[in-house]
């Protein structure tokens, strides 16, 4: 897909294509330029003839023939795209909406943010409203939350999902069928469907904001780990049908789905 920088749009320059304006065909590619080419981008979504596969082993052969040794190695827009181009095989449909790269689980919640305003714009009625929602909130119809809870900014409840008295959730996306105990805190994360977080539960991560006053700003993608192999502070991620009990803590942590927590965890990956 092809996206027009624009200010309605989270905009990535990794993938750039020259089009040919009438028939939206791509003339030239580049994958991340150092110079610029055009200001439409490559957004990874791809339909692809079965004709691409002769391409491909082809390009293994000749890499074998060359005993390269990178055989095993074909990068599709290093190799595929680039030869493609300017073959009248090639072409790009343009979307002119928004569009981000969620490639973590702090960039999810970014995205979600960004979405959440777009709402606030072309589609106000969809957004949350009552005394106790701060900012961007969008609900789930299904859902069910207490007139107590304190939701928002950027909080997105999803199907069938149930928060009690008490709760307060800010910066996170809670999938469908959650339930969360009373006065439970979930703070920038991740919450898996039909996971159960119990009362006074504290579940937060670390927030990684683009700065809206830094020129060119973007969504960065931090390692995993530092350099001492140990987790950098994230977003915390509570995988599908996670149990976590009453009066513990989650920080900065992914629990992977079907967890039963037995005590507080921090900067840690629950396999």
């Amino acid at each position: 897909g092809g996206l027009r920088n624009s200010r309605e749009a989270v905009v990535s320059t990794q993938s750039t294509g020259a089009n040919d304006a009438n028939n939206n065909e791509v003339e030239h590619y580049v994958e991340k330029p150092e110079t610029y080419v055009s200001n439409t981008i490559n957004c990874g979504i791809y339909v692809l003839g079965i004709g691409v596969l002769d391409h491909i082993k082809s390009l293994f052969n000749e890499q074998e023939k060359l005993s390269t040794g990178d055989s095993d190695s074909q990068g599709l827009e290093r190799n595929i795209l680039t030869k493609y181009a300017g073959s009248r095989k090639l072409f790009v449909y343009r979307h002119h909406g928004f569009w981000s790269a969620v490639k973590t689980p702090g960039t999810a919640v970014f995205s979600s943010q960004f979405y959440l305003s777009r709402q606030r714009d072309i589609n106000p009625e969809r957004l949350a409203q009552g005394p106790n929602i701060i900012g961007d909130v969008l609900i789930h119809p299904t859902a069910k939350v207490a007139s107590t809870a304190v939701l928002g900014p950027n909080v997105t409840i999803g199907a069938n999902t149930v928060v009690k008295d008490g709760v307060r959730i800010k910066h996170t996306i809670v999938l469908d069928g959650c339930t969360i105990e009373s006065h439970a805190c979930i703070l920038y994360s991740v919450v898996g469907g039909s996971t159960q977080v119990g009362s006074w539960a504290r579940i937060e991560g670390t927030p990684n904001n683009v700065n809206p006053n830094q020129p060119f700003a973007h969504v960065t993608n931090p390692s995993t780990f530092n350099e001492d192999g140990k987790l950098n502070p994230n977003i915390t991620v509570l995988g599908h049908n996670t149990s976590v009990p009453k009066g513990t803590m989650v920080l900065n942590s992914i629990i992977l789905p079907y967890k039963d927590i037995g005590h507080s965890y921090k900067n840690v990956i629950l396999l």
